[in-house]
């Protein structure tokens, strides 16, 4: 059934956004000069449990379908590397018309809309007049979804309008920088009755997948431990004049501490776990090295009078989360950007019959292995793949097809009217550890709490990415 009419309260002036440090995709998009203070200010320290759940404004989210339609009608906000090349991916599914472009760089959104052409659509709308040009096309009363691929700092006001416009949103990571934020998003959500969803890929990667699948079938017990991370070496690219729309990412490095991008690990963890969905992570605690690994670089390689020599740089190098779940569980998570090291999101699971651990990929579960040596991973893809990779078996897009597969499922829900496999808990979830590792490496390692953003329903078991094919 199509219902294309928002059911939401009239639309508020949003967050706005004030010029200054540019931004891939959105262009040139600054911290408003509230996120700018508490980007910088320590967050104060909270023994877990202490803290009050703020009292719900509207009806949980948890579990609520999209309304059917027969076609899902987006608009993209934001541009650049990210948000170019996802565009094939909604534009492969003949159910998904991309409606309207945004960025402030028209040269980007007019390679954009040609894109759009050239995949058989009418051309889109064009909203390129300056910063806060998304807040008409949230406007627009023939949109159903808004994706967002813009700057960290603008995610948080962008969501929000959408969902103010009566439009269900997704969001790349982070969802938002600051723990009021977080909690903004989760009551706009369950006010305006719109999803707003973290749009995490690696969820989608087949080992994840698989692994998800071997976890609920109970094949590595009951379940301990695991972890993920973001070790990714970026240094060439955070001081590359062109790959970024200016320094935004960098930038951060002299704003934080702790674990700027922590969803790719702590997605997949959660999930795994069961993370408000039958458990609820409570705290974490974080660690972090010197700052060294971006002023190093920045000697070697940027000649004098650059802009960069006027940044100091505090964020640690590598940070070291521990988060605790209800259930006694522990989550390591981990953040690398600014120092030699290969590739790897760790993605690593533990229980009482064995456990798994990617990059490379390996398994030791009893009793199919013994004598302390790895097991073949691939041996388990016929029982444990997931149906939407067994369905697309050579998915198209980056990432190894994750990417399709994200855009695929969501675009599926939305069409046939079926609750998301994440929702605004699970961003605002995975999201908390960049303000709270931040707060808990100025207080010594000193537990931060991991707020309860369901309220309570993470004690109902319900379904999550682990989704059965739809009929």
């Amino acid at each position: 059934m199509d219902d294309q009419t928002p059911r939401t309260p009239s639309r508020r002036k949003v967050l706005r956004t004030t010029a200054g440090a540019a931004g891939t995709g959105l262009g040139i998009g600054a911290l408003s000069g509230r996120t700018a203070r508490a980007a910088t200010e320590s967050v104060p320290s909270a023994p877990p449990g202490s803290a009050a759940v703020p009292k719900r404004r509207g009806a949980t989210m948890a579990g609520v379908p999209f309304e059917g339609r027969s076609t899902v009608r987006i608009g993209i906000v934001g541009l650049g590397n990210r948000g170019a090349s996802m565009i094939g991916n909604f534009l492969a599914l003949p159910w998904v018309r991309v409606v309207a472009v945004c960025d402030p760089v028209r040269e980007k959104a007019e390679r954009a809309a040609s894109t759009v052409v050239a995949a058989g659509q009418p051309a889109p709308a064009l909203y390129t007049h300056g910063e806060e040009d998304y807040e008409n096309l949230c406007t627009r009363t023939d949109l159903d979804f808004v994706y967002v691929a813009t700057p960290w700092e603008t995610h948080f006001a962008i969501a929000r309008a959408a969902m103010l416009g009566g439009k269900h949103v997704g969001v790349e990571c982070p969802v938002a920088m600051e723990l009021a934020d977080l909690w903004e998003l989760v009551d706009l959500s369950e006010q305006t009755r719109r999803h707003c969803m973290q749009l995490e890929n690696c969820c989608y990667g087949r080992n994840e997948m698989r692994v998800l699948r071997m976890a609920h079938a109970g094949r590595f017990g009951e379940l301990l431990h695991g972890a993920g991370a973001y070790n990714h070496d970026l240094r060439g690219l955070m001081f590359s004049p062109t790959y970024y729309e200016g320094p935004w990412r960098r930038l951060w490095h002299t704003r934080r501490r702790g674990d700027l991008y922590p969803n790719h690990g702590f997605g997949p963890v959660a999930n795994y776990m069961d993370v408000n969905r039958g458990d609820r992570v409570l705290s974490i605690s974080s660690f972090g090295t010197p700052a060294l690994g971006l002023a190093e670089y920045r000697a070697a390689n940027m000649p004098p009078g650059d802009p960069s020599w006027k940044e100091t740089y505090i964020e640690s190098d590598r940070t070291i989360s521990m988060v605790k779940t209800a259930k006694g569980r522990l989550i390591r998570l981990e953040h690398d950007v600014s120092t030699p090291h290969p590739y790897s999101r760790i993605n690593s699971l533990g229980g009482t019959r064995g456990v798994f651990e990617d990059y490379p990929a390996r398994i030791y579960l009893e009793p199919d292995h013994k004598d302390d040596v790895w097991g073949d991973f691939s041996a388990y893809a016929a029982e444990f793949d997931h149906w939407l990779w067994k369905e697309h078996a050579n998915p198209p897009g980056g990432h190894g097809g994750m990417d399709y597969l994200m855009v695929f499922r969501l675009m599926q829900c939305l069409q046939l009217g079926l609750p998301p496999d994440f929702d605004v808990y699970d961003a605002a979830t995975w999201t908390a550890p960049v303000p709270l590792s931040h707060a808990s490496i100025k207080a010594n390692g000193a537990p931060q709490e991991i707020p309860d953003f369901t309220r309570g329903e993470w004690q109902k078991a319900r379904a999550g990415v682990d989704s059965a094919k739809p009929a």
